[in-house]
This record gives C-alpha cells, sequence and structure tokens, in this order.
C-alpha cells in the first residue's frame, strides 16, 4: 500500500475514502480549479468566494475563455493561470499584465497547472482532455474533486489503480456520487447489497417513444430540475447521461454492474441511496444544486457553510419513484453492456455519443438517432476485435480517438435510416 493511500470500507481497495476518518486540516487549504470558467467551475468559484478565510487559489485553467479566467485569476490572487488554446497565450498574457500571475497555455500548461502543489484540486475539464490533467494531480497523491467523467469511462481501472499507488483521494464532485460516497459510509464492504442512482428522467420521462424519435433541441435543452451544460443536459434527456454514471460508480467504488440500480426521481431531492444487508437503506438528500456536492468535496473531512437553499420537504410535499424504461431509453441499457464487456467497450461507449450528440446540435440526426449511432459504433468495434485493457492515458486516447472517427463514419447511415 503506497504512503497515504486512503482504505474502501477499510480493505486496499480504492482511492475514495469512504470512512470518513478525521485528518487534521491545515488552517488555509490550496487550490487548483481545472475548468473553472465552466458550470462546475462556476459553482466551486462561487464557494470558494463564500470561504476566503479557509482558501487559497494556486492555479486556475480554461479552455477558451482568456476574459473570464484571466478575471477569476485577478479576483482570488491565483498563482498561475492556463488556457488550453495555445492560440490565446498572448492574449491571456495581456489580460494579465502588471500583475505577478504566472501564465501558459495548450495542454501542457494545462497538466502543468494540476501538477502544482495545491491540496485540493477540482478537476472540471470535459471530454477526453481532462484526463492527462487529473493523472498529474494525482500522481503527486493529491486530494482530487473529479467531476470529469472521462476519466472514470475511458480509463477506470487504470486511473483508481494509479490513484490508490499514489495515495491520492479520490471524491466524487457529482451529485449521485457524492451521495453514495456519504451513503457507503455507514456500513462495510461485506454488508453492501447494492447502491441505487436515481434520475430525473429529463425532459421526455413521460413521452411516447414516437415523440421521443423527433424531439428538437429546445425540447431537450429543457430540463425540468437541473441548470447545466449543453452537452449534459441533452445526456440526460437521453439517460445516457445516467448510464455514464453508472459506469463512473462501478469504477470509483469497485462494484459490479449487478450492484448498481437506477431508480427514476422525478423531484431530483434523494441523490443517491445504498441498501445494506439488514435491508436498511441510507440515502442523501438535497436541493437541486451541484454547490451541494461541490461543497461536500470542498470542506471533506469536514463540512463548510454552503450558500444552497435549505431543503423543505414539506413545501416539496411527496417524493416519487418509478423503474426506469430501457425500451424507450437505451442508451442506459447499451452503458450496462459496455460495462459488461469491458476492456475499452466503455470508452467506445462515451466517445460515440459525443459525437452523435454533437449531431444532433447539429441537425445532423434526429434525437432518437443518438443511441443508435452509440449502438453501431460498440458493435461495429466489437466486430473489429479491439478487445484489450487499457493500461495507459495514452492507449484511452487512442482507443477514444478511434471510436470517433468509427462513429463519424457510421454517422452518415444512421442519419439515413432515420429519414
Amino acid at each position: 500500500m503506497a504512503s497515504g493511500a486512503v482504505l474502501w470500507f477499510g480493505e486496499e481497495m480504492s482511492a475514495v475514502p469512504l470512512r470518513n476518518n478525521k485528518a487534521a486540516a491545515s488552517a488555509v487549504r490550496s487550490v487548483t480549479v481545472l475548468g473553472a470558467t465552466g458550470s462546475i467551475g462556476d459553482s466551486t468559484m462561487d464557494l470558494l468566494r463564500g470561504a476566503r478565510d479557509r482558501y487559497r487559489v494556486e492555479a486556475l485553467t480554461a479552455n477558451s475563455n482568456v476574459q473570464a479566467l484571466a478575471g477569476l485569476a485577478r479576483e482570488f490572487g491565483a498563482r498561475f493561470a492556463a488556457i488550453a488554446d495555445p492560440a490565446r497565450l498572448s492574449e491571456l498574457k495581456d489580460a494579465l499584465a502588471g500583475t505577478r500571475i504566472e501564465c501558459g497555455a495548450g495542454e501542457s500548461a494545462i497538466i502543468e497547472a494540476a501538477a502544482r502543489p495545491a491540496d485540493w484540486v477540482m478537476a472540471a475539464v470535459s471530454g477526453a482532455a481532462g484526463l492527462k490533467p487529473a493523472l498529474a494531480a494525482v500522481d503527486r497523491g493529491a486530494t482530487v474533486a473529479l467531476a470529469n467523467k472521462e476519466c472514470l469511462v475511458c480509463a477506470g481501472d487504470f486511473f483508481m489503480e494509479r490513484a490508490a499507488r499514489a495515495g491520492a483521494c479520490i471524491l466524487p464532485a457529482d451529485s449521485e456520487h457524492n451521495a453514495l460516497f456519504q451513503a457507503l459510509s455507514s456500513g462495510n464492504r461485506e454488508e453492501l447489497e447494492r447502491v441505487i442512482i436515481t434520475a430525473s428522467g429529463g425532459p421526455f420521462r413521460t413521452w411516447a417513444p414516437a415523440d421521443i424519435e423527433q424531439a428538437t433541441l429546445e425540447q431537450a435543452l429543457k430540463h425540468p430540475n437541473w441548470s447545466m451544460g449543453q452537452k449534459i443536459t441533452i445526456d440526460s434527456a437521453s439517460m445516457m447521461n445516467k448510464g455514464l454514471e453508472v459506469i463512473e460508480a462501478s469504477y470509483l467504488f469497485a462494484l459490479s454492474p449487478d450492484e448498481i440500480d437506477v431508480l427514476v426521481h422525478p423531484q431530483s431531492i434523494v441523490h443517491g441511496m445504498v441498501e445494506f444487508s439488514d435491508r436498511s437503506v441510507v440515502a442523501q438528500l438535497g436541493t437541486p444544486d451541484m454547490r451541494i456536492p461541490i461543497a461536500h468535496c470542498l470542506g471533506w473531512p469536514d463540512r463548510i457553510v454552503g450558500p444552497s437553499v435549505k431543503l423543505d420537504l414539506a413545501k416539496i410535499g411527496q417524493l416519487t419513484f418509478e423503474a426506469p424504461d430501457y425500451g424507450r431509453f437505451p442508451g442506459l441499457r447499451l452503458a450496462y453492456e459496455a460495462l459488461r464487456t469491458g476492456n475499452g467497450a466503455t470508452t467506445v461507449f462515451n466517445a460515440a455519443n459525443e459525437i452523435a450528440v454533437a449531431a444532433f446540435i447539429a441537425g445532423k440526426i434526429r434525437f432518437g438517432a443518438i443511441a443508435r449511432l452509440v449502438e453501431a459504433t460498440i458493435d461495429d468495434w466489437l466486430r473489429s476485435g479491439n478487445l484489450a485493457p487499457l493500461d495507459s492515458a495514452d492507449e484511452a486516447i487512442s482507443v477514444d480517438h478511434n471510436a470517433r472517427n468509427r462513429a463519424a463514419a457510421l454517422l452518415p447511415q444512421i442519419a439515413l435510416k432515420a429519414t
């Protein structure tokens, strides 16, 4: 066991610390936010504003929004700022002129930001581009609040094993996984029966299959509960996002697919539940506000005062639950199948979905064709005999790249079938 490694249910299996063993926290914790100008980054920075006496910002990164990044770097006195687009370096330098803030651009600069000596890192760079920066933080044994799905969906086994070896602490920042993280500490591994991830059901929860097939972009973006980015909102509408969360939960907590259930919960108040052998079910509840799970990660192993609205169950009145419909939302079925297949199948699932969603946004395919393109890409990949474990970030990125090319090549025939 690597020095400083944490335990999973009392066993040396994972970098997720499910037992809330209190550790002495420093008076001021240094933090880095990778993806500071995105929706998760924005929530994180909002929390930091409310606790300036507890946190110091080491580094901030953004994809291309130079002015927003520079504004945050100035506001929080960051020591380093990095923009992913290398062509924007001179613009960033100009925006930070007159400060002592170091800056950089391109992939190497984002990785440098993650490698700098911050106690706590928010990994919120979206897409496969977030894998190497997150690993840079993991490799130095940092506490990493993980909001990047690709780290686990594309390279779950490899990522978690590397975190455990380095003694890194992985804290789930997604609302569902953070809920499981909190509930799992109520028992031991041998007492676990299953975990339950809740899903709002999205805007098409009660729609007929023919209507879902023809859904427009505007309709897909009208999530009933959450305010999120465009891609994740569409994934919620197709329930692909819930499939990705099933995959993440499997890798985060070393669970088999049969130990993970999904339950549709339209109110989005119960975010996750854990059932134990005595049939006790422990749940985490909260208003649908991403600042709640982020605040839990930011304060862990303590809790901080958060700005979110207090939960008023009497005002809500009722909480309802229903089984997911795998026929109307095949993306969830495909996620389970990819997880059971393993050996890169989940990487292909994610890559094909990203191509499919981009095609839907561009008006190239119908909403219902998103799942068909994902399934066709996975089938094509399996027929090619590409089953092999992924042992490095480069291997995961290579499979991701190849899967995107396959999905793009299959796109015209999927679009044609839908006409």
